[in-house]
C-alpha cells in the first residue's frame, strides 16, 4: 500500500492537467469560434424570418448567390484535375526542379489574397501586360467572371494536391505496378487501382477547395471592380450590405456562407468516420 502512495497525487496532477487544457481549448473555441458564428445568424434574423427571407430573394443577393455557385462549379474540377496531376508527378517520378513544383504547389497559401488580386490586375487590367490586346479583340478578364475564376483558382490550387501527395506517398506504387505488369493501360490502373485508394483523400479535398472557393474575399474583391448582380460573389456583397448599414441584409447572405460552412464540416466528419472504418476493416 505505502509503494503506492506516492504515485496517486501524480496520476491527481495529471488527470487535472489533461482537464485543463481539455476545459481550456473548449473555452478558447467557444469564445472565438462558437460564440461569433452564433452571433451571425442571432444578427440574421433580428427583426424575423419575414426580414431574412426579404433579404436573401433580392436580385443582388441571388445574383451573388448564383455566381458564388459558378465560379466554385468551375475552379473545384479544374483543380481536382491540377490535383491529381501534380500528386502523381510529385509522387510517382523522379525529375529535376521536383522540389520547385511542391515550393510552387504552395506558393498560394503565402501569397496574400490581395496580393494575388493585384499580380492579375498588373496582367490584365486595362494597362497590364496583355491588357491591350485583350481590350483589341473583345476579351474581358479583370471586372469580369474570368477573373473571378482565375483569381480563386490561385487561391484554391494547393488543397487538393497537398490532401493527395502525402497519402500517395505512403502507399508507395506497388499496386500500380503489378497492375501494369498484369496489361492493365494507364487509364485502367488510375480507375481502378490508384482512384480508389485515394478516393477519401481526394473528396476531402474537395471539400476544402470548395469551402475556399465559395468563401474567398481578398483577391475576388480585387478583381472583381464590385460590380453588383454581375461581379459580386456573397462574400463581396455582405461587405457592400455592410457598408450600406443594411446589417439584416449583410448577416442574411453572412449566415448562408456560414450554413455552407457547417455543411462543409459535416461532411467531412463523416469522411472521416467513414475512411476510419474503412481502414479498421
Amino acid at each position: 500500500m505505502t509503494a503506492g502512495r506516492p504515485g496517486r497525487p501524480a496520476s491527481v496532477a495529471r488527470r487535472l492537467g489533461r482537464a485543463s487544457i481539455i476545459v481550456a481549448s473548449i473555452l478558447f473555441l467557444c469564445l472565438f469560434l462558437v460564440v461569433p458564428l452564433a452571433s451571425v445568424f442571432v444578427e440574421a434574423f433580428r427583426q424575423g424570418a419575414h426580414a431574412f427571407v426579404e433579404s436573401i430573394d433580392q436580385p443582388e443577393a441571388m445574383a451573388a448567390i448564383r455566381l458564388t455557385l459558378l465560379v466554385a462549379a468551375i475552379t473545384v474540377p479544374l483543380n481536382v484535375v491540377f490535383g491529381i496531376a501534380a500528386a502523381w508527378a510529385m509522387t510517382r517520378f523522379q525529375f529535376r526542379g521536383k522540389a520547385l513544383l511542391g515550393a510552387l504547389i504552395d506558393l498560394p497559401l503565402s501569397v496574400s489574397p490581395v496580393v494575388t488580386g493585384l499580380l492579375y490586375v498588373l496582367m490584365f487590367g486595362a494597362q497590364g501586360w496583355f491588357g491591350p490586346w485583350l481590350a483589341a479583340h473583345g476579351i474581358k478578364i479583370i471586372f469580369a467572371v474570368p477573373g473571378l475564376v482565375l483569381a480563386t483558382i490561385f487561391i484554391t490550387l494547393p488543397f487538393v494536391a497537398r490532401e493527395l501527395i502525402p497519402l500517395m506517398q505512403s502507399q508507395g506504387s506497388e499496386e500500380e505496378e503489378v497492375a501494369r505488369v498484369l496489361g492493365a493501360s494507364g487509364l485502367q490502373t488510375f480507375f481502378r487501382v490508384t482512384l480508389p485508394n485515394i478516393r477519401w483523400a481526394l473528396l476531402y479535398g474537395v471539400l476544402l477547395c470548395n469551402a475556399r472557393a465559395m468563401g474567398e474575399f481578398g483577391a475576388v474583391s480585387v478583381v472583381s471592380g464590385h460590380i453588383r448582380g454581375l461581379t459580386t460573389t456573397m462574400p463581396l456583397e455582405v461587405e457592400m450590405r455592410y457598408n450600406e448599414y443594411n446589417y439584416v441584409g449583410a448577416f442574411a447572405i453572412a449566415s448562408l456562407l456560414a450554413l455552407l460552412a457547417l455543411l462543409t464540416l459535416a461532411v467531412k466528419s463523416a469522411l472521416e468516420w467513414r475512411y476510419q472504418a474503412a481502414e479498421n476493416h
